[in-house]
């Protein structure tokens, strides 16, 4: 028996080997067809997918065998590796003095035959081969040879989808500790900004209250600006600790619950001061899915149908209906509208169409942002319809919970 010599790039080919994440994986039908079909095809009754590692050869998928591996220094695919672009084939390793006192030969499995086409890296390191076997002599015709070539392809393929799947799990894990990083800070700037901002807005009414006389016009106003950046300020970090905190809302329960007593407790909360008509469902329903996050993604689109609207009478449709397990919801107002170009954009965080709304606040672009990704969260999509100063609608469906 003649052992294998290590290739050139041995280092290279451990180290994809290793990134690559696979050794001693579970099994997995794409291998396993695979090695299924080099057996019919080459008919012969052992396939096998295998990688050599540094001292062991292991398989990941076989055909034909109960071994799961097999030491390196007796393995036909590290001399196969050898040569990573050709196939190579034994048809008697009988006749064969690197294989003709190999322990696989001379006792089980009794390999006679053995034909191993090299399966590479993207970089072009041979990891191991899908190689076909036989307890007797045998050989590959031509079409046989190209289909082995195109199936050992097909394992190289997904190896390349197993890497990329793995890079992209190592960035959602980068992005998930980031996020957790960001919220943690949300919460503290929020806690640490808020009681200064409370007293800076307490502090203002204190000084016009007992000041208030000995100040002139301009001394007022600027009291009254104080007190509204204060107000602004403080909002805008509320609503920043609501979008990282919008996950947070998917923790508690499904229920059932009654859309119009939903409604008519958010249009409680929102103390509409305006002269405003809001026109629930003809046809209620019992909807069945996060409460809280539904009152949230209610709240934020029917809010900035009041804010956003120059009419004297403002008037907000509400519509909503059950089909084939979704709930399909809209919102239209007779508000001041969404310019075209900006569409696409207002569900990105930070983005401001108007600058300020109905009252004069300038909006912070957090909002939208914080309903469309609730709607995700809850199996569904959301999209919007305007024109300028006629309206705008939001059609949005949510997923029926189980």
């Amino acid at each position: 028996m003649i052992e294998a010599l290590l290739p050139e790039n041995e280092l290279a080919r451990i180290t994809s080997l290793n990134d690559l994440q696979i050794l001693n994986s579970g099994t997995e039908i794409n291998y396993d067809n695979i090695a299924y079909l080099a057996s019919y095809i080459c008919e012969v009754p052992i396939s096998l997918i295998t990688l050599v590692a540094e001292n062991k050869q292991w398989f990941k998928a076989k055909v034909g065998t109960e071994l799961c591996d097999t030491d390196r220094n007796v393995s036909f695919c590290s001399h196969a590796i050898l040569h990573p672009d050709e196939i190579m084939e034994v048809k008697d390793t009988h006749l064969d003095h690197r294989f003709v006192d190999n322990p696989l030969v001379t006792s089980d499995p009794n390999i006679r035959f053995y034909a191993g086409m090299p399966i590479r890296s993207a970089e072009g390191d041979a990891l191991g081969t899908l190689c076909v076997l036989d307890k007797k002599p045998h050989s590959l015709n031509d079409k046989q040879k190209e289909a082995l070539k195109a199936l050992a392809k097909q394992v190289e393929n997904l190896f390349d989808l197993r890497r990329q799947n793995l890079a992209l799990e190592k960035v959602k894990k980068e992005l998930g500790t980031k996020n957790n990083l960001l919220k943690e800070f949300a919460g503290t700037v929020s806690h640490d900004m808020k009681m200064p901002l409370a007293n800076m807005i307490i502090t203002s009414d204190l000084l016009k209250a007992k000041y208030g006389n000995l100040l002139d016009a301009t001394g007022l106003n600027y009291l009254t600006y104080l007190k509204q950046s204060s107000f602004r300020l403080s909002n805008y970090i509320t609503d920043i600790l609501n979008h990282y905190e919008s996950d947070t809302l998917l923790d508690s329960h499904t229920e059932d619950f009654d859309l119009q007593d939903v409604l008519e407790q958010i249009i409680d909360l929102l103390n509409i001061k305006f002269d405003c008509e809001i026109n629930l469902p003809e046809d209620n329903l019992i909807v069945h899915c996060n409460r809280a996050a539904f009152q949230q993604i209610f709240f934020n689109l029917i809010g900035n149908s009041l804010k956003y609207n120059n009419q004297e009478k403002i008037v907000i449709d509400v519509t909503g209906i059950e089909k084939n397990g979704y709930y399909y919801f809209s919102i239209t107002d007779n508000g001041i509208g969404i310019p075209e170009n900006k569409q696409e954009a207002i569900f990105e965080l930070f983005t401001i169409v108007e600058e300020s709304d109905r009252s004069g606040n300038r909006g912070n672009g957090i909002g939208l942002s914080t309903v469309q990704k609730l709607v995700h969260n809850l199996g569904g999509e959301i999209s919007v319809k305007s024109v300028v100063n006629k309206g705008t609608t939001f059609n949005f469906t949510i997923k029926r919970a189980l």
